[in-house]
């Protein structure tokens, strides 16, 4: 990483080995004297005590040196502080939103995420602030540190090198989830950044509902499995009976649409019983976010997105080397909008008109030359006996493909 960064790391680098080899030659030197002295001025060897009047050569040595190696530490560390500050005009700008207890990065175009991703060798600034209380942000593998303060705007900058993963902490005590503030600078190369932006990472898999959750902090004050952290677990949240103070009385509410939809925006009305005023209120929370994150509670959580069961099986089989999932063409037909599509194929010598509907579908799976659809050769696919249960996973996945 180090020969691929700009020269602010190594000019904190310099920095501190300067002061350390100062430091150190310091002590080495002070002890040698002791030493000497301990040897030379010892009562055998001077039974007379010395009087000392003054030594001009001393007394300059020791006002000029150490005048000179503060300078030597200004200086060092001055060039330090600016290359940490001066960020690049072509810089990739990122914005990061702390709060207790994580990190929100936000990208050009919007998306969002709670690692912060990069292109490698890429000069990066971070305009940062905070929701709720001071936090700081702390990269040990690029030398920064800098705090975030709300209702303020403070930033870093550093040159991502080649491609890894690097821990992000936080550095100032903001509460009892202080540890677990964590997360990670994630770099990848230029190509896969690109992707990553357009169609998002892994969270394919999950629950839209969670990943907006998740983008929000909920997830870092409240569990899934009923366990609890600082907040009310969100296990069988929907429809239970709970106790809430308002305005200092207490009282029992029933955690519907109407209650929870507040309890995100306001939550500091109804504070429920055995819980601190501590959640920040998700002001950024669109409509269609809270309507989803309802659905998602008053479903039960179902915690795999539709079709994921269905695109594993597709990854798995080597489906998706051949077959497209966006509309494009590679090796066979794309699986975008393809059920119910009306095909023209070959079969048994003759061009007919089929529809792709579920039964089709099964067959072409399992005898994939019964029917060769026009534009495509056959004899290329082999044959697949999948079980029951993949198959409808499958058909599950394919269905999700389809444009409403």
């Amino acid at each position: 990483m180090e020969n691929n960064l700009v020269d602010a790391v190594g000019k904190v680098d310099q920095a501190f080995l300067f002061i350390f080899g100062v430091s150190f030659a310091i002590l080495f030197l002070i002890t040698a004297v002791t030493l000497w002295f301990l040897f030379r001025y010892s009562k055998k060897r001077n039974p007379v005590p010395s009087d000392i009047e003054g030594n001009v050569i001393a007394e300059t040595l020791w006002t000029v040196i150490p005048t000179l190696i503060v300078f030597a530490m200004f200086w060092y560390g001055w060039t330090g502080y600016k290359a940490l500050r001066e960020a690049p005009a072509d810089s990739m700008i990122v914005k990061v939103d702390a709060r207790m207890w994580s990190w929100k990065f936000t990208y050009d175009g919007g998306r969002t995420s709670d690692r912060l991703y990069v292109p490698e060798n890429t000069p990066v600034k971070l305009d940062m602030t905070s929701a709720d209380v001071i936090h700081s942000f702390y990269v040990p593998a690029f030398r920064i540190k800098m705090d975030t303060v709300p209702g303020m705007q403070t930033y870093a900058w550093f040159n991502s090198g080649e491609a890894a993963q690097y821990d992000i902490l936080c550095a100032e005590y903001c509460g009892t989830r202080h540890a677990y503030m964590l997360s990670k600078v994630v770099v990848v190369p230029q190509e896969e950044y690109n992707k990553w932006l357009e169609t998002g990472e892994a969270d394919s898999e999950k629950p839209e509902a969670l990943l907006i959750l998740e983008k929000y902090g909920c997830m870092d004050c409240h569990s899934l499995d009923g366990s609890e952290i600082v907040g009310p677990s969100f296990k069988d949240i929907y429809g239970r009976d709970v106790t809430v103070t308002e305005n200092g009385n207490e009282r029992t509410v029933k955690t519907d649409d109407e209650y929870l939809k507040k309890a995100i925006k306001e939550p500091s009305a109804e504070i429920v019983k055995g819980y601190d005023d501590m959640m920040p209120p998700a002001d950024e929370m669109s409509d269609e976010e809270l309507t989803a994150v309802m659905e998602f509670f008053r479903g039960g959580m179902v915690m795999e997105k539709k079709g994921a069961a269905g695109a594993k099986v597709a990854e798995n089989e080597g489906c998706l080397g051949c077959h497209s999932t966006d509309g494009s063409e590679i090796v066979g037909p794309s699986f975008k909008n393809m059920i119910d599509r009306k095909l023209m194929a070959a079969h048994e010598g003759s061009k007919v008109e089929v529809i792709a509907d579920t039964r089709y579908i099964i067959d072409s799976i399992k005898n994939p030359d019964d029917y060769i659809v026009d534009g495509y050769d056959g004899g290329m696919m082999p044959a697949y006996d999948l079980s029951d249960d993949d198959m409808k996973a499958l058909i599950e996945f394919f269905s999700t493909l389809k444009d409403e």
